[in-house]
């Protein structure tokens, strides 16, 4: 008998098929930080696999390594960390984010976050073994990670200025306009986590600006 996580990811999986990476889509989504022409991400493509996550699955646990960099089709991915014995979200992802545990990916080894599927989510991803052999064929997987660093350094330093220049209203008006859909898709109590209040100061938030 077929363990019962298998036999989820089966039904996601008929119930939300799988789109097969493609460089046209990777080189849109990448253009945001790195512009490039088609065919650097052609040879890209090549190494890239479709992965399926269910909802509240973690696809890397704390104290362990990130073997991935990943592409978010569809759904929506966390990070955390863990203070106090308690989950505190550190990012938010959402479809055409480009996310891993950089830190963890680059050095091959154990890090304190962790990563999570909040969604059924749908990624792409490339190994960090695929990814050192493309390095080492051509010039273009060279730029192939410059372009995967830039985007990963450019969407940390946003992260970065907001958290120390925003107050929590501030950054909680930014999210809706970047996400009007993220208090249909994700619980109150991680998006307060992320911006770092609590869910009741978040609801008094809500409350005073609506």
């Amino acid at each position: 008998m077929k363990p019962i996580t298998q036999i989820i990811i089966e039904i996601i999986a008929i119930s939300y098929p799988m789109e097969q990476p493609t460089a046209e889509k990777i080189k849109e989504i990448f253009d945001r930080y790195y512009s490039a022409d088609l065919s650097l991400w052609n040879e890209f493509s090549k190494y890239v696999k479709p992965r399926l996550f269910s909802k509240n699955e973690i696809i890397k646990e704390y104290n362990k390594t990130e073997k991935h960099v990943n592409i978010l089709i569809s759904g929506s991915i966390a990070h955390f960390v863990l203070a106090d014995n308690k989950d505190v979200c550190i990012n938010l992802y959402y479809e055409n984010h480009i996310f891993s545990e950089y830190l963890s990916f680059l050095l091959q080894s154990p890090t304190i976050i962790k990563t999570e599927s909040l969604e059924d989510s749908v990624i792409w991803s490339i190994s960090h073994q695929d990814l050192n052999e493309l390095y080492s064929k051509s010039n273009k997987g060279l730029l192939i990670g410059k372009a995967i660093s830039d985007a990963m350094f450019i969407r940390k330093q946003f992260e970065q200025i907001n958290l120390l220049t925003l107050s929590p209203s501030d950054r909680y008006l930014k999210l809706i306009k970047e996400r009007p859909e993220i208090f249909q898709r994700t619980s109150l109590k991680i998006i307060a986590s992320y911006l770092g209040i609590t869910a009741e100061s978040l609801s008094r938030i809500r409350k005073k600006i609506s």
